[in-house]
C-alpha cells in the first residue's frame, strides 16, 4: 500500500491503518537524495491553483481540514458566503451540497472512479460524475463542467454528457446479468484474516473447497483483494453468489455447518472470520 503525503504534517501516512514516518530525504532503495512528488492530492491541487489564481482565495475541504462538524460547516459557510471564490476537495463536496453562483466544476483524474474492482464502479463513477456536475449552473443558470481524462471516447463519459442514466443502466444490467451479479443474485462475502500468510492461505483454500462441496459453482475460489495487508493481518476473500431461487435459511444453515466442521481443524483458531450479506 502506498503512503499519502500530508504536506502540513510533512509525513507519509497509510490511510488504511493510520501509519506514518517522517519524510524521508533520501530513497530508501538506493540511496539518492533525487526525491521528488508525484501525482496530485488535494494539498497539492490547492497549492497549484492558489499560483494560478493569486487573486481568490480558496478552501479545502477534506479529512484534513474538516475533522469536526464545526469545521466542515465553516468551510462550507464561508464559500457560500463568498469569502472563498475557490474550493477545492475530495467527493466530500458533491455529497448533497447546494451554493448558489457556482460557475465551473473540474473533476480530475476521472479515470480512476471507473478503474476501481467493484463491479460498482461504473454505477458509482457515473452517479459521482452526475452529482458533481450538477453543482455547476445552478438555479437555471448554465455552468460549465470540466472532466480530466485519458479515455475521452469511453460510453461512460459519453453516458454522463448525455446525461443518460438509462442507457448507464441497461448497459450495467446486461453486464451483471451475465456475470451473475446484483440485482440478479445476492452476494455474500467471507473474509478470513490472519498474522501468518501461509495458515491463512491453507485456511482459505479448504473453507472454500467445503462450501463448494454443498454450494458448487457459487463459490469463489480465494482471492487477494486490492490491500492483501493491513497492519499485521493479512487477508483473503471468498464470495458467494446467491440465486434467489436459493433459501437464505438454508444457505445458512450451510454456512453454519461448514464454520462448525472448520473449527476441527486447529489452524482455524489462528483466523478471523467475519461474513460481509449485500456488501457496499
Amino acid at each position: 500500500v502506498s503512503l499519502t503525503y500530508h504536506k502540513r504534517l510533512h509525513r507519509l501516512i497509510c490511510h488504511y491503518c493510520g501509519y506514518s514516518i517522517s519524510l524521508p530525504s533520501t530513497c530508501p532503495s538506493c540511496g539518492s537524495p533525487e526525491v521528488q512528488m508525484r501525482g496530485f492530492g488535494t494539498e497539492k491541487v490547492e497549492e497549484e491553483i492558489s499560483a494560478l489564481f493569486p487573486s481568490a482565495k480558496t478552501a479545502r475541504l477534506d479529512t484534513d481540514t474538516a475533522r469536526t462538524r464545526n469545521a466542515y460547516k465553516r468551510i462550507l459557510a464561508d464559500f457560500e458566503e463568498r469569502k472563498t471564490q475557490i474550493l477545492i476537495g475530495t467527493q466530500m463536496v458533491a455529497k448533497g451540497l447546494d451554493f448558489e453562483n457556482v460557475s465551473v466544476v473540474g473533476i480530475l483524474s476521472a479515470d480512476g472512479m471507473m478503474n476501481i474492482p467493484d463491479f460498482r464502479a461504473y454505477e458509482r463513477a457515473f452517479q459521482m460524475m452526475l452529482q458533481v456536475s450538477g453543482r455547476a449552473g445552478r438555479r437555471d443558470r448554465q455552468g460549465i463542467v470540466v472532466l480530466q481524462t485519458s479515455q475521452s471516447d469511453s460510453l461512460l463519459l459519453k453516458q454522463v454528457c448525455n446525461f443518460d442514466y438509462s442507457g448507464m443502466a441497461q448497459t450495467q444490467l446486461k453486464e451483471r446479468f451475465i456475470f451473475h451479479y446484483p440485482p440478479y443474485t445476492r452476494l455474500i462475502m467471507i473474509i478470513l484474516r490472519s498474522r501468518d500468510e501461509e495458515v491463512l492461505n491453507r485456511v482459505a483454500d479448504e473453507y472454500s473447497v467445503k462450501l463448494k462441496t454443498f454450494l458448487g459453482n457459487s463459490v469463489s475460489n480465494p482471492v487477494y483483494p486490492p490491500v492483501t495487508r493491513v497492519q499485521t493481518l493479512f487477508i483473503r476473500k471468498i464470495m458467494l453468489k446467491m440465486d434467489f431461487s436459493v433459501s437464505v435459511s438454508d444457505t445458512r444453515n450451510v454456512l453454519e455447518h461448514v464454520h462448525s466442521e472448520m473449527q476441527k481443524n486447529p489452524l482455524f483458531r489462528r483466523i478471523i472470520l467475519h461474513y460481509d450479506v449485500d456488501p457496499q
